[in-house]
């Protein structure tokens, strides 16, 4: 197993005290800064530094296990998806509640647009409901406003339910796993339990194309690269033991499946270097890929729990992963000195 990279001690991010379903790292902001957000089990997500892994901030307001997290394109705010039935929105700066998106059952999955739009999130779950939230816009349902200080004196979050409208109700079978935005604003894509790939157009409200996958979806990512703004990214579906790699602008177009001999629970892909990373839910190992020839060139140990979420940063220096085991490790990806391995 040759690999051009030496091998190197990861960086291990404590904290979180149940599995780790989810990270997602920001784009490059001021300074090549980026940063690093994790969803976990224990109802606490956390705000890290993207390139050190050092802790920045715990948001504290959920009340069940939280399934995902994202953050802006400038990292000014972020969104979590949980099993309280609702999604929040929070403030990065001051770690302040600013909404409480409330739903009818377990939320799994939130999205930002990737343009710098007003603000918008896009939600999905057990409800098996796509829905598109205006954040600048309050609702009817306001039982307090964030300004009101008997919410403050309470301690309560303001349950701040922006106006949102459901995107082709009835058609997703099961669960949405997960929401990506495209680089066309106009285009979303969903994954959900039954199966399905689909990509909507927000314009028309229903599926442009629907893409069957031949296992259950871990996760379903755009890995898109900050070096390179116009790239156009590569949509990576982790499902049964394949992972499938779709075009990040046209809609539907498969670019390559790739098989495995495992159960691939996460996938991560870096086009720069031409390098794919999968976790699996067999076992505790991250495997590293030669993207072109499939080659296999490392195998990272020492998580102590299936990986159930791989993501590069945005300049695809590192990727981060996220495990069963409570704990998100950080490996160095590029040759040059980097990071704390300088």
């Amino acid at each position: 197993m040759a690999s051009d990279i030496p091998k190197i001690v990861p960086l291990t991010c404590h904290g979180h005290s149940r599995p780790v379903p989810h990270l997602s790292f920001s784009s490059t902001v001021e300074d090549d800064q980026y940063y690093l957000i994790s969803a976990c089990k224990d109802n606490n997500p956390m705000l890290r530094d993207g390139i050190t892994g050092d802790w920045i901030g715990t948001f504290l307001g959920h009340k069940g296990a939280v399934w995902q997290a994202r953050l802006s394109t400038d990292a000014s705010i972020a969104a979590t998806a949980a099993a309280d039935f609702s999604a929040k929105v929070w403030d990065t700066h001051t770690g302040e509640c600013l909404n409480t998106l409330q739903h009818s059952h377990i939320v799994r999955a939130v999205a930002f647009p990737i343009q710098p739009v007003p603000q918008v999130l896009a939600t999905g779950g057990a409800e098996k409901k796509l829905r598109i939230f205006d954040l600048t816009r309050s609702g009817e349902s306001n039982s307090s406003s964030p300004t009101s200080p008997s919410a403050q004196e309470n301690g309560t979050t303001p349950s701040n339910s922006a106006t949102s409208y459901e995107i082709g109700p009835g058609v997703h079978g099961g669960t949405i796993k997960s929401v990506i935005w495209n680089q066309d604003y106009n285009i979303l894509t969903t994954a959900a339990e039954d199966r399905k790939i689909r990509w909507w157009d927000l314009r028309a409200r229903h599926p442009v194309i629907e893409y069957a996958v031949d296992g259950p979806i871990g996760t379903c990512e755009l890995n898109s690269l900050a070096v390179r703004p116009n790239d156009a990214g590569i949509l990576s579906i982790a499902a049964g033991k394949s992972v499938y790699l779709f075009d990040g602008i046209t809609p539907g177009r498969l670019l390559k499946k790739v098989d495995f001999r495992y159960e691939v629970a996460s996938a991560a892909v870096n086009n720069e270097t031409g390098r794919l990373v999968t976790g699996s839910a067999d076992d505790t190992w991250a495997r590293v890929y030669d993207l072109h020839t499939d080659e296999e060139l490392e195998v990272q140990k020492g998580h102590h729990g299936p990986i159930w979420s791989t993501s590069f940063s945005p300049d695809g220096k590192l990727y981060g992963t996220g495990s069963e085991d409570g704990t998100i490790k950080l490996w160095k990806a590029c040759r040059e000195p980097y990071g704390l391995w300088r």
